[in-house]
């Protein structure tokens, strides 16, 4: 067997209780993935997970995985630190993974590349979320529905989510045009519509102040002068250092500058900083997307007070 080979290569010896993959579950399920569709065992009992959108979803529907990664990053997660930790958001720790002996593993974003070792242990979904984040993370918040048999839970939370989205559009109307920025230490990069921050334009429905922005998942490096110029009538923050906790020049910081308080945006308190984990690390979540959405439409009924 090719996951005998590959546990050998490490020096490990395959556990008992990962020899009997194939068995046969009470029934299986199929849903949509990042690669397509995938079948999957339904309501498995022995999960593993390598992303924080899909812990954050899980979390929301009262799924409790038995695999982590080692550092959770969302502070409402704390309640699943006593799952087992398997690995980093960019590598599976294998051993930790075959001792485990998961049902089912759930990787994405950042874990993606690690999909055909994973593969080796067991049955594995890539749940990443692209730049479409509201539509993907309804999608993923359906299929984990599906496998968990959580489906009246997760149109709960879904009708939840479209009401909260619908809420928001309608208080962005005549509110001006937006930049997203992310600042990491004194860097500061710009986010478009069509890219990983680009919500707050395709969904949200706030204009772009800048045009031609790169959808790379980087942004565009940009300057204070570049800011001046555009003269967005919001800011929206990302702290990327923040999110990571990194011990770096904070954005309040980095942005408070002379160029920037030029701007519409700052001369009407418009400068947001959102939950900078939610964005950066969990985005997607539902959790994280609820949460981004409610501090987006707090910023909003501020200036209508």
């Amino acid at each position: 067997m090719q996951i005998s080979k590959t546990l050998t290569a490490l020096g490990l010896a395959l556990p008992l209780a990962v020899a009997p993959l194939a068995q046969a579950f009470a029934a299986d399920v199929t849903v949509k993935t990042a690669r397509g569709e995938a079948t999957v065992p339904e309501a498995p009992k022995t999960v593993a997970v390598f992303d924080m959108a899909a812990m954050d979803t899980l979390d929301a529907l009262g799924v409790k995985p038995a695999g982590r990664p080692d550092k959770l990053y969302l502070s409402r997660l704390s309640g699943l630190e006593s799952a087992t930790p398997v690995g980093t958001l960019f590598e599976p720790d294998l051993e930790a993974l075959a001792g485990l002996a998961p049902d089912l593993t759930i990787i994405g974003g950042r874990s993606a590349t690690q999909y055909d070792n994973v593969a080796q242990l067991g049955p594995v979904i890539d749940m990443t979320i692209g730049t479409d984040i509201v539509a993907e993370a309804r999608a993923r918040l359906e299929a984990y529905g599906k496998i968990f048999d959580k489906e009246d839970k997760a149109k709960e939370l879904d009708d939840a989510l479209v009401a909260k989205l619908a809420e928001v559009q309608d208080e962005a109307k005549g509110k001006g045009d937006a930049l997203v920025v992310m600042t990491n230490g004194p860097k500061i990069s710009a986010f478009g519509p069509g890219s990983r921050f680009g919500w707050i334009h395709n969904a949200v429905g706030m204009a772009p102040a800048a045009k031609d922005l790169s959808v790379a998942p980087h942004g565009d490096a940009i300057s204070f002068e570049f800011i001046a110029e555009t003269n967005p009538d919001w800011i929206f923050v990302v702290d990327r250092g923040q999110a990571i906790g990194a011990d770096e020049q904070k954005a309040s910081d980095t942005l408070d500058n002379p160029l920037v308080a030029q701007t519409n945006a700052a001369k009407n308190g418009h400068i947001v900083y959102l939950n900078s984990a939610d964005a950066y690390i969990a985005g997607g979540g539902y959790q994280a997307m609820m949460e981004m959405l409610t501090e987006v439409g707090k910023a909003f009924e501020a200036q209508e007070g």
